[in-house]
């Protein structure tokens, strides 16, 4: 799975960042712990102090000065259960309110203090408490005695301490966390810009627009790839030059001798023609070597046209403002004769409406190459009168709308069959097998059409016939979509 590039600089700072805070959140919350069991150790060990202050040796034995009002105030706390316990010796209880397990020290000292983890039963459930143990000694000196103060107190509060100062640290700390979240991500949005700006720079050139790109729109990082795409578009626009003068000395080579061969079979036949008794034969044979070279003638011609509609042309980058509608008419009117002779009706509509697309009035200017264009209208109407057949009509017809110039060709033929209406754009591929087409022209028009940033359709007429509908982008919208190609389709 790709990445991008923001989102991989992005994870790689975050990413530590997340770390960072958890042991943050980790380590503050040990620290609140240490520092609330400081806080409730020394009122622990104060409470403890004052209690065995309460048991006062007395001779042999022990005075307890405990009062009911002193008890009331050790054992009433407004957050958690006090527990407290005298024994003496240790272990031995003599006063409290519970029985509390003895320091993990079996002699921790006299006078002094010891705090300690602890469990203790109440009502049936285990409860965690935190305990704090002084050792005194009492009694005669030849008979020591030593006696053992507990005092004691849920560790809950502890916890509940810990969490608020957990809380107030971590909430101040995510805050800055997403702040510096926030820098870093416009920081890294800042530091591509220039990427993007290259990015941007490619993305709106034209597909024959091999002028090298300038370095200084590119960060000093990229410079190198800038340059190595500099030197590729250097050798593909030299390989280019080198494909259209092969493609021009082709043209040259091939079309000079098929013209001859077309003009020597031609006064062969007329000649054969004009003895009293000609060979059928050789006059069959003869017609078919000039059907052969006028095939062939029609071939190259198509092939070099192909060539330069492909989008690598330079032909393609010389785009300018014509009307479609004006070359429509051009090419209809040259190409009456041929219909005429082929006993078709052909006809340019210059009806102002169209039951199937808004009424015209917009402007019939496109951008793009004039030259190509002809191409496109030439193919859809050859192709038109070459299968539409004897006794037909062709209607040759320009709209506009917002959006898009139209320029539909209608026959009344005998049309495609719907199955080869997908596939009659791709090279080589015949609408008719009986055609004596070379199966480039709808192809030629397909590729010229979406150089252009348009698209090429073809639809059956009702009862019989065929439409081929071509879409170019009013000019407005058409510096936009020669960047991206339609594809063909059937019309709905």
């Amino acid at each position: 799975m790709r990445v991008a590039l923001r989102h991989h600089l992005l994870i790689w700072l975050l990413v530590p960042q997340l770390v960072l805070w958890l042991a943050a959140a980790l380590v503050t919350y040990s620290v609140a712990v240490r520092y609330a069991d400081l806080a409730i150790d020394r009122s622990l060990f104060q409470a403890s102090k004052a209690l065995a202050r309460q048991v006062k040796p007395m001779g042999s034995g022990l005075l307890v000065d405990f009062p009911r009002a002193a008890r009331d105030i050790l054992e009433t706390d407004p957050d958690e259960q006090v527990y407290y316990m005298v024994s003496s010796p240790p272990g031995q209880f003599i006063l409290g309110n519970h029985q509390l397990p003895l320091p993990p020290d079996p002699d921790p000292g006299t006078d002094t203090q010891h705090f300690y983890d602890a469990y203790v039963q109440e009502q049936g459930e285990t409860v965690a408490v935190r305990v704090a143990a002084i050792s005194l000694n009492w009694g005669e000196p030849e008979a020591p005695q030593r006696m053992l103060v507990q005092v004691a107190k849920s560790r809950h509060s502890r916890q509940i301490l810990a969490r608020h100062i957990l809380r107030d640290t971590a909430v101040p700390l995510s805050i800055l966390v997403l702040i510096m979240s926030a820098l870093v991500w416009m920081g890294i949005r800042s530091g591509l810009s220039p990427l993007a700006r290259l990015r941007d720079t490619v993305s709106r050139r034209a597909p024959g627009d091999l002028a090298p790109l300038r370095l200084d729109v590119a960060p000093e990082e990229v410079r190198d790839l800038v340059g190595a795409l500099n030197t590729l578009l250097a050798a593909v626009q030299e390989s280019l030059i080198q494909q259209r003068r092969f493609i021009n000395d082709a043209a040259h080579q091939l079309r000079t001798p098929l013209a001859g061969l077309k003009s020597q079979t031609e006064l062969a036949l007329k000649e054969l023609e004009q003895r009293h008794y000609p060979d059928p034969g050789l006059h069959a044979r003869l017609q078919m070597v000039l059907e052969s070279a006028t095939r062939s003638s029609h071939l190259i011609t198509q092939l070099l046209t192909l060539a330069r509609a492909e989008p690598e042309s330079a032909l393609v980058a010389g785009q300018q403002s014509f009307d479609l509608h004006q070359l429509a008419r051009e090419i209809t009117t040259e190409w009456v004769p041929r219909a005429l002779s082929a006993h078709i009706d052909l006809g340019m509509d210059e009806d102002d409406g169209a039951e199937d697309l808004p009424a015209s009035g917009w402007p019939t200017v496109v951008l793009g190459h004039p030259l190509l264009m002809r191409e496109a209208i030439i193919n859809l109407i050859d192709n038109a009168i070459r299968y539409a057949g004897s006794q037909t009509e062709v209607t040759v017809r320009v709209r506009a709308s917002a959006q898009w110039v139209t320029l539909d060709v209608d026959d009344s033929g005998r049309g495609i069959e719907p199955a080869l209406l997908p596939r009659v754009f791709e090279r080589f591929v015949r609408g008719h097998q009986d055609s004596q087409g070379c199966g480039l022209g709808l192809a030629i028009v397909r590729e010229i059409v979406l150089r252009h940033g348009g698209g090429v359709h073809l639809a059956p007429l009702s009862p019989h016939g065929l439409r081929a509908r071509i879409e170019l982008p009013q000019p407005k919208a058409a510096a936009a979509a020669v960047q991206s190609s339609t594809h063909s389709t059937m019309l709905p």
